[in-house]
């Protein structure tokens, strides 16, 4: 279940096949900044987004910040021609991703959308460096994206993707996980209307439209911090096991 920003076009891209998930959230440029690229996140996720979903379908066992560092490389050559891959504001996105391996789950995330996981505990995986920066004014966010101590995205460097977190789980004990964008982990990050574990039963008990319809009425009725937006692009798979 994937849904845009009312009125916006769709940033976020997932894509799921037997055995694998994945899911990409663009991050949304700010009014006024030059990317150097004459593409939208838009673009970039279902490039990217694409092209991970291919290589995940071939089932040969790469490991997955391989996968993804192939993909980020393969991505930046299909517009290296027409943008400036240099500049730091070029579009940018959070990667997750699920993949049964034999008797194990593997999990990567890259930036902040959080993989969920209930294997008798909840276990919540995120990558959570944007949340700790110096400044988050422009230049702030700028100078430590894909930078030593700042934060890491998927954007021009296929180095980023090994910065990335990753593990497993052994299949036998895991119940249920949930692959999110941080406009579906909304109600538990931002609004604090439940915890995770109440997220993973509406997701089993009512699926990811119910937890969209939810997100949306928060949005509404919430007010927003000086970094927040009222309303973001939702997208959440939900996975039994």
């Amino acid at each position: 279940m994937s849904e845009a920003t009312p009125g916006r076009e769709n940033e976020d891209f997932v894509a799921a096949g037997p055995g694998w998930v994945v899911l990409l959230d663009g991050a949304t440029a700010p009014a006024g900044v030059d990317s150097g690229c004459r593409h939208d996140p838009a673009w970039l996720v279902r490039r990217l987004g694409g092209r991970i979903a291919a290589l995940l379908a071939l089932e040969d066992g790469q490991p997955l910040p391989d996968l993804v560092a192939e993909a980020i490389k393969v991505t930046g050559e299909a517009h290296t021609g027409t943008c400036d891959l240099e500049n730091p504001d070029s579009p940018s996105a959070t990667v997750s991703l699920l993949r049964r391996c034999g008797g194990a789950v593997e999990w990567f995330v890259l930036a902040d959308s959080p993989i969920v996981m209930d294997v008798g505990e909840v276990r919540v995986f995120r990558d959570d460096r944007v949340d700790h920066l110096p400044s988050y004014t422009l230049e702030g966010v700028r100078r430590s994206r894909n930078s030593p101590g700042g934060f890491w995205v998927a954007s021009t460097r296929p180095e980023a993707a090994y910065e990335g977190l990753t593990g497993e789980v052994p299949v036998e004990s895991l119940r249920r996980a949930a692959v999110l964008s941080d406009g579906a982990s909304r109600l538990v990050e931002r609004f604090g209307r439940m915890g995770w574990d109440d997220l993973l039963r509406l997701l089993d008990e009512h699926g990811p439209r119910e937890l969209v319809r939810r997100t949306r009425e928060a949005e509404e009725t919430t007010e927003t911090g000086p970094r927040g937006k009222r309303h973001d692009d939702a997208t959440a798979v939900f996975v039994r096991f």
